[in-house]
């Protein structure tokens, strides 16, 4: 993926509005990583730089540039309140006139949701990841005492049926072919004998 970025950042390189870039999140970037949420890389991100949001489209060339064009361009913020519809004029007229102490309270409030949620999905996925590997595990051990207790031997043992079945199938239509080919060979002969008295 790197070619590509490496290719992105430079083809708009020289825009006044939008901005292709990377961090380094293991060093001085880590910081800004963090507060962003980023858990793992590569990861891209998108959209105002203090409301960035998850990229999930694809991460080949073409992909990029197009998702880039259509959407990285001035949106709807406290420095572009003119693109902002009337409801969002006002909602950020609301957060722009509280105190900074309640407005540092209200994002901790929205932020410890989110927190809630991902500790909520870690731990109901670990307990889906345990009872998965109870399954495994329960399914292992009676696979393991079905085959202990003789399920082989019990096919060996059919195998071994059906295959004395078969031969003495075989003997048995041999035997009658071999018993009629003899009656008729007899029959053949004393008819050969009766005419030759005969004459």
């Amino acid at each position: 993926m790197k070619p590509d970025w490496d290719k992105l950042m430079s083809a708009f390189s020289g825009s006044a509005t939008q901005l292709v870039a990377d961090v380094d999140c293991t060093a001085a970037g880590k910081p800004l990583c963090e507060s962003n949420g980023v858990k793992g890389y590569p990861t891209i991100k998108w959209g105002d730089p203090s409301d960035l949001q998850d990229y999930q489209g694809g991460r080949d060339y073409e992909s990029l540039k197009t998702f880039a064009e259509e959407n990285l361009k001035p949106v709807c913020s406290p420095a572009n309140i003119e693109l902002c519809d009337e409801g969002k004029k006002k909602e950020i007229e609301t957060f722009m006139s509280m105190a900074d102490a309640d407005l540092d309270a209200k994002i901790a409030s929205e932020e410890k949701k989110i927190s809630d949620a991902e500790s909520l999905f870690e731990t109901e996925l670990q307990k889906l990841q345990s009872a998965y590997q109870k399954l495994m595990d329960d399914k292992d051990k009676t696979i393991a005492d079905v085959k202990a207790a003789g399920l082989g031997l019990m096919k060996s043992c059919k195998a071994a049926k059906a295959k004395g079945s078969k031969d003495e199938l075989y003997l048995n239509i041999a035997t009658d072919v071999c018993g009629k080919r003899v009656y008729d060979d007899l029959i053949d002969h004393e008819a050969y004998t009766e005419s030759s008295l005969v004459q």
